[in-house]
């Protein structure tokens, strides 16, 4: 092999990383969706009629960990800042590595923290950043595409992490991701979204007080 032909790969690899930080949000969130679309919930990012409902049960003022699986490029990450109080945090995990880097590099906020991981790890990540547990974990995993097994695991160690009192959020198109966490979390609230791309079924569920 030539010396040509070790440099063409090099010389690719640096036109995608350039490409990649050129990409504005809806580029990088269909390029995450065309590399890998069933570890992503939607070709379309949430509107604002389902941030807006998802998030309205959450106190804030008793809110130091807020936690969210598979953030894409952000869509919640601004709502949730703009909520949190100015000692929490927010801790998004993917596996995405497209996401996680353009996340890294947008979100700018001392208060906001993008992990490479799986959300079935996330009793470990959540102790990597000193503290005990999570207030509340949001997730727009497209359970029902996920591997088998592994959706399961997610919903398990979510309950696990969370403290009493706290809520694990699920926005999904099918009822895969509230029935897991109806095997876990003794209350689960619910409602439909109709001003989402596609409607939107979310749920809440609620770790019994200690």
């Amino acid at each position: 092999m030539n010396s040509i032909d070790l440099a063409e790969p090099r010389r690719r690899s640096s036109l995608v990383q350039r490409m990649s930080r050129s990409l504005g949000p809806t580029s990088v969130f269909l390029r995450g969706f065309i590399e890998n679309p069933r570890m992503v919930g939607s070709v379309i990012p949430s509107s604002r009629a389902t941030i807006e409902k998802m998030l309205a049960p959450v106190d804030w003022e008793n809110c130091g960990l807020f936690v969210e699986y598979g953030p894409g490029v952000g869509t919640f990450c601004g709502p949730v800042l703009e909520r949190l109080a100015p000692d929490a945090s927010l801790l998004v995990i993917d596996t995405n590595r497209l996401y996680v880097e353009y996340l890294q590099r947008t979100v700018l906020d001392p208060r906001f923290c993008a992990v490479l991981g799986s959300a079935a790890e996330v009793e470990r990540i959540v102790r990597s950043t000193g503290r005990g547990h999570a207030d509340y974990i949001l997730s727009g995993l497209p359970f029902s595409t996920l591997p088998d097994g592994v959706g399961a695991e997610i919903a398990a160690a979510t309950h696990r992490v969370l403290r009493p009192g706290g809520a694990f959020l699920t926005y999904q198109f099918s009822a895969v991701a509230r029935d897991l966490t109806a095997r876990h979390f003794p209350q689960v609230d619910t409602a439909f979204v109709w001003r989402n791309m596609p409607p939107c079924l979310l749920a809440w569920g609620w770790k019994e007080e200690g």
